[in-house]
């Protein structure tokens, strides 16, 4: 396996883990300040909307400020959704990354997170993309985009589901 696709394959796994031990500060940190997140909505079985400035979003974030809200109302425990916590466990698989730019790459991974919730479990799956810049010995994220394939979401949906 190549260095640079093992390098983004721990990068992502990194980000997994954060989420689910809740180290939001670290997990922040693998955002750029201007790093945009989108989930977009289906409008029919196989076609999802891809404008999130003219079609409708299950979640959209411009830049890291909505994740830092998020994760502010959560510490402060003002996020109703978000009380109590669930419990998580996030599988990032089949990773594929591509060059886009000298200073630039895209990495496409599948993914699985089990929630415990009020005594109930439940999966959220589907595909990321996310464009990644070099930060170090790492990696952080400029742009992420996730398409949920879940056919009915239960429950509330945060950043931390996917």
């Amino acid at each position: 396996m190549g260095e640079l696709q093992k390098s983004v394959e721990q990068f992502l796994y990194r980000k997994a883990d954060l989420c689910d031990r809740r180290e939001w500060v670290d997990y922040l940190e693998l955002f750029d300040e201007n790093s945009e997140l989108h989930i977009p909505q289906w409008d029919s079985e196989h076609v999802y909307t891809t404008d999130p400035k003219r079609g409708m979003s299950l979640m959209y974030y411009a830049n890291r400020a909505g994740l830092e809200d998020r994760v502010f109302r959560i510490g402060t425990g003002k996020s109703a959704a978000s009380t109590p916590m669930p419990r998580t466990l996030h599988l990032v698989s089949n990773v594929t990354i591509q060059e886009v730019s000298d200073s630039q790459l895209e990495a496409k991974a599948k993914w699985v997170t089990y929630v415990y919730r009020f005594g109930q479990t439940s999966t959220f799956h589907g595909d990321a993309t996310y464009r990644l810049r070099p930060a170090g010995f790492s990696w952080v994220i400029l742009k992420k985009h996730v398409v949920i394939h879940n056919d009915t979401i239960d429950s509330v949906l945060d950043f931390y589901h996917v």
